[in-house]
């Protein structure tokens, strides 16, 4: 039976003992929430995601040096007591250059989560609510989206709208944004639209409907609530994929260009020189795979956590 709170509590359960049952009942997300705290990879991960969001916003709290200085004198200087990292072929401090870098490659991953999240929930919540030929024609838009590589298809739009010296800051990023969301939107959509058709047919939606409820209401009150949680947890996975390929397209000198600084862009600038001055290529490197390692298990423990069968 359920008591006044709607909680179900085991029938002939009265007095302190009907209290107590209904003390230790907890939602899903409370759980969740409870599982998280106690796995170590997610705080690891949300303790290597909070430095390196604070590094992306403040990067003066890290390092003095300014990143666009060049001393040619100190060309390809090793690491020392005034350049933690060493120096640069251009002079450049590493460490200045790795800080400040982290800014434009979060920004990427961000940016690019953003607009892929909405355009797959938007697109994938119509498709499946609506169903029939919109649907199908959606899913046949999608699965040519999928038939092209991310990362192939990434390096052709880049190569066709390259940035160049004269772009502004934001220009450069925002077409590295653009790239990665036309290609990163159709896994979206279609985990949306799984996670929609789960839902539609429960009887809360159709009770909704049955009284009149307007499509628009059905979807922000009942459908969208229930059939979020896959989406989001599966784009802190990608934030980390994101990122991954911004540096890749930088690597390629296709990607972000000055005046963006970037971990890729690092790398790329020191890969003529891994012989001579390799400190140019491992710090910009560890930062990046630390920073893509701690959102993909941000992503893995948030995914066991609201995973019951999992538990």
């Amino acid at each position: 039976m359920t008591d006044q709170t709607g909680v179900i509590v085991a029938e002939g359960t009265t007095g302190p003992e009907a209290a107590e049952t209904v003390g230790q009942a907890q939602s899903l997300t409370q759980e969740a929430w409870r599982e998280l705290r106690r796995n170590p990879l997610f705080v690891i991960s949300l303790i290597l995601i909070t430095v390196f969001i604070v590094m992306a916003i403040f990067p003066s709290l890290f390092t003095n040096a300014d990143p666009n200085k060049a001393i040619l004198k100190l060309s390809n200087s090793a690491p020392s007591k005034d350049a933690w990292f060493g120096r640069d072929l251009q002079g450049y401090d590493v460490l200045a250059r790795t800080v400040y870098g982290a800014r434009a490659s979060i920004i990427v991953g961000i940016m690019t989560t953003l607009v892929t999240g909405f355009l797959g929930v938007l697109i994938g919540t119509i498709a499946a609510y609506y169903g029939g030929i919109l649907d199908t024609l959606v899913m046949r838009l999608t699965d040519i989206f999928f038939a092209i590589p991310f990362l192939l298809g990434g390096i052709l739009f880049m190569s066709t709208f390259p940035n160049d010296v004269n772009s502004s800051y934001w220009s450069v990023v925002g077409k590295v944004v653009l790239a990665l969301s036309i290609l990163g939107w159709p896994s979206i959509a279609r985990l949306m639209r799984g996670a929609v058709l789960q839902v539609k047919p429960n009887d809360y939606v159709q009770a909704a409907r049955a009284l009149g409820a307007s499509p628009w209401r059905i979807i922000r009150s009942h459908i969208l609530p229930n059939a979020m949680a896959p989406v989001m947890v599966v784009s802190m996975i990608n934030l980390g994929a994101y990122i991954a390929a911004e540096a890749s397209l930088s690597f390629l000198g296709i990607g972000l260009v000055p005046p963006a600084i970037s971990w890729g862009v690092a790398i790329s600038d020191s890969l003529n020189l891994i012989r001579t001055a390799p400190w140019i290529l491992i710090f910009p490197s560890i930062f990046l795979s630390l920073a893509v390692l701690a959102f993909i298990m941000l992503g893995d423990a948030v995914r066991d956590a609201f995973d019951p069968k999992g538990r």
